[in-house]
């Protein structure tokens, strides 16, 4: 039996972003495979906490709701959500927006080895894995799930190995997590950085981190 993968969205504001990101995860994540934890950060806006109410009574994916009692900042409230998770974790930003087979392909290239301690996918905006162009902020297309189709259907994945994996969309295996700790939260604070030390730690214990090329989440970077 396949295990579900832990998937924990931090939210802190940024209402049309979260809605593109609840309606997209609604629309292409296997109830079966996924448990998802969402954990805002004590969001000043007061639009979200309904919306995140609603969400979860009506979601399919039947979503768990943390609210941080004061803002944590983004690196304290993914360590909020690891905390609560059993499995493999998938760290999703709030700005994202899935498509077909992204829960799949990402869970394949985890298997691909068992020394894979993290897996990112392509996007239009995410770094190292940015698509079409490298290290460049690509416009989000019109269609992502075209895009999408096109890469997984372009040949075998080859999962390149990467030096770290970016935290828009980050697969992480249970294995590492629980070797390695969580986030550091006393270096990195309110963010930036922290998931480029993890995956520096676990390359220190033999660990790898690749990119499934395959796969495509659009990511607005606003979120």
């Amino acid at each position: 039996m396949i295990r579900p993968i832990d998937i924990v969205v931090p939210v802190y504001n940024a209402r049309e972003l979260l809605q593109r990101c609840l309606a997209a995860l609604d629309r292409h994540t296997p109830v079966e495979q996924a448990r998802i934890l969402i954990v805002d950060d004590a969001s000043p806006d007061p639009a979200i906490a309904p919306l995140l109410a609603s969400w979860a009574r009506t979601s399919p994916l039947r979503p768990r709701i943390l609210v941080n009692a004061e803002n944590l900042g983004f690196v304290g409230s993914v360590n909020r959500g690891f905390a609560e998770t059993e499995s493999d974790v998938l760290l999703l930003n709030a700005d994202t927006e899935v498509t077909p087979g992204w829960l799949a392909h990402l869970r394949e290239a985890l298997h691909s080895d068992e020394r894979v301690a993290t897996v990112t996918p392509f996007s239009n905006n995410a770094e190292i894995c940015s698509w079409p162009l490298f290290c460049q902020v690509n416009p989000v297309p019109a269609d992502a799930e075209i895009v999408a189709a096109a890469l997984a259907s372009a040949g075998p994945p080859s999962y390149p190995e990467l030096p770290t994996a970016v935290g828009f969309c980050m697969l992480i295996r249970r294995e590492t997590l629980d070797q390695i700790g969580d986030f550091d939260q006393a270096t990195f604070g309110r963010g930036y950085g922290e998931e480029n030390d993890f995956c520096l730690r676990a390359a220190g214990h033999g660990w790898r981190n690749i990119l499934a090329d395959h796969c495509y989440v659009v990511h607005a970077g606003g979120g």
